[in-house]
């Protein structure tokens, strides 16, 4: 019997290293003071928009088995001044940001177009897969949102199954499943960092638009026709958080707006690999 335990948990202890060796968990930086979108996007005036609220810093997606952890990271503490906690349907404990995780598992298939309210693409070769959607809103009112303005994307809107807040950071847990399968190096990532949006306008998906001139509550130094990208911050090649990233960030967010104020030239997010896909 001692020895048929031994065994046991001999080849549990391998089977844990083996799993461990194969895990691949992603980590990017990206550089502080960022926050600018193409370049020219300022922040609302209101208070409670704290310098660096919306400067991503760091991605971590962390393999906890059956689970994914996904952690964005700031470069300001996260708070919560519209107390979220006592929203009808109550919310995750924080107010300001929203963040979207665009992941392409299966590089040259899938979705090239942005959840509305971003104005961005992504190329054919970077299409993506699955989008996890991190809101400081109830889960049930993001499925409904979806459902209403996204209804053809939303068997590919990954929603956390729990959301929370350490310091700078928000820590959203994914089933591994619905994003199908362990992190890769070889996945393209991309994140984009909003503001949520409580009371969006028209088919925007919880997204707070960036106005040209700021106000309490708008973004400024974008455009008033709808043709500019609502992005604040994105991660960008090498993703080491190097100074040359504030300028890929400018370049895959530039744009352009014609007379009647459609896009003649819409922002292009490219996918962040870590590692070539084969």
């Amino acid at each position: 019997m001692r020895q048929v335990t031994s065994t046991f948990f001999a080849f549990a202890l391998i089977t844990s290293v083996a799993t461990a060796a194969w895990a691949e968990d992603l980590v990017f930086q990206d550089p502080a003071g960022d926050d600018f979108g193409p370049g020219s996007y300022t922040y609302p005036t209101d208070a409670v928009y704290a310098k660096g609220s919306f400067d991503l810093t760091g991605v971590e997606l962390v393999d906890r088995g059956s689970t994914v952890q996904i952690k964005i990271t700031v470069g300001a503490k996260i708070s919560d001044p519209w107390n979220s906690k006592s929203w009808p349907e109550p919310g995750n404990g924080f107010s300001l940001q929203m963040v979207q995780v665009y992941i392409d598992t299966t590089k040259g298939a899938g979705h090239t177009e942005t959840l509305p309210g971003i104005n961005a693409r992504f190329a054919k070769a970077d299409a993506w897969d699955k989008v996890v959607f991190i809101s400081p809103q109830a889960a049930a009112r993001v499925k409904r949102e979806v459902k209403s303005k996204a209804g053809d994307l939303k068997g590919s809107v990954v929603i956390p199954r729990k959301v929370r807040v350490r310091g700078r950071t928000i820590v959203a847990t994914v089933k591994k499943r619905a994003l199908g399968g362990a992190p890769a190096t070889s996945w393209g990532v991309q994140v984009i960092m909003q503001s949520n949006e409580g009371y969006p306008k028209g088919k925007d998906l919880l997204s707070r638009r960036v106005n040209e001139i700021a106000g309490a509550h708008r973004f400024g130094g974008g455009h008033d026709y709808d043709c500019d990208p609502h992005v604040l911050d994105v991660l960008v090649a090498p993703a080491q958080g190097g100074d040359a990233e504030k300028a890929a960030q400018k370049a895959a967010l530039s744009y352009s707006c014609g007379p009647s104020g459609k896009a003649t030239k819409t922002a292009t997010l490219p996918m962040v690999r870590l590692k070539p896909s084969p």
